[in-house]
Formats: C-alpha cells, structure tokens, sequence
C-alpha cells in the first residue's frame, strides 16, 4: 500500500522528542508527528498524549521528495459537521427585532464610508497620546511627597 497525501493509516509511536513523535507506519516506514499536530488543544508535554508503543490513527499531511512523512494524529480524528452559526439578533424587544432602545454608537451600514489604514492608524496614535500624557499628569502630582511642587 502506497503512502499519498490525504490517507488515513494505523501505526505504533516508536519514538518521542521535545518536538513529536515517530510512527512506525506499514511496509516499515516511519513518520512524524509534529507536537502541534498531536491534538486540537495546545500540547505542552508530548509525553501527556502518548507514550512509546500506542497504536495510533494518523493522516498523511505530506511527502517531501527525501522520504520524509508528515502525519497528523489530529487531523485523522472524524470531526462532526458544525451547525451553522445563527444570525445575531438585537436584545430587547419582541421577536421581529422591534421595540427596545436603538443601538448607539458603531453601525454596521454598508453604506457608512470605510475607514483606511492610516486614518486608523492616526487615530490610534492621537488617542495614545491623549491617554499617556493625562496619565503623566496623573502620576506627577503624586511623586515626591512634600513640597514637590515649590515655585
């Protein structure tokens, strides 16, 4: 049985580093699976996934041309379709979305004008300044206990 991309195959981890784990896979050949590649969580320490010996649903991910396999033990897992997201609603009101106070503040109009990078940009840094240099003013006038302001 040849190894392609895309297929889901059984092997037994033969080995495990810092970084992942050899699967021994058929015909004797041996891939990686990389420790991000171990579950959907972040995997701090392989060694709390799997141990030497587990037998293990991996899928291919990749084949470079010097032979070395990439594998994904969380890929190979069968997810459930996820339902879609139900379109967000207004809170208050009656069911047809009317009644309640109108939202303030930032509209989601297609017709508003969009907002560039660099206006964004300005914007933040005015803003910035205005926090810092208020917070400076703040903090100044609590330094040095007595007397820290003479004229």
């Amino acid at each position: 049985m040849s190894i392609e991309v895309g297929s889901k195959l059984q092997g037994k981890v033969t080995g495990i580093t810092n970084f992942g784990a050899f699967v021994e896979l058929s015909e004797g050949t041996t891939g990686l699976v990389h420790i991000s590649e171990v579950a959907d969580n972040y995997v701090k320490d392989i060694n709390d996934h799997l141990k030497v010996g587990d037998q293990v649903e991996v899928k291919v991910i990749n084949v470079e041309k010097d032979g070395k396999i990439g594998l994904s033990i969380k890929k190979a897992i069968d997810k459930p379709e996820r339902p879609a997201r139900p379109e967000k609603s207004f809170r208050g009101g009656d069911s047809r979305g009317q009644g309640g106070r109108a939202r303030q503040g930032r509209t989601n109009d297609s017709r508003a004008p969009k907002e560039n990078f660099e206006s964004k940009m300005a914007r933040f840094l005015k803003d910035s300044e205005d926090r810092l240099s208020s917070l400076k003013r703040n903090t100044e006038s609590k330094r040095g206990g007595r007397g820290a302001r003479r004229g």
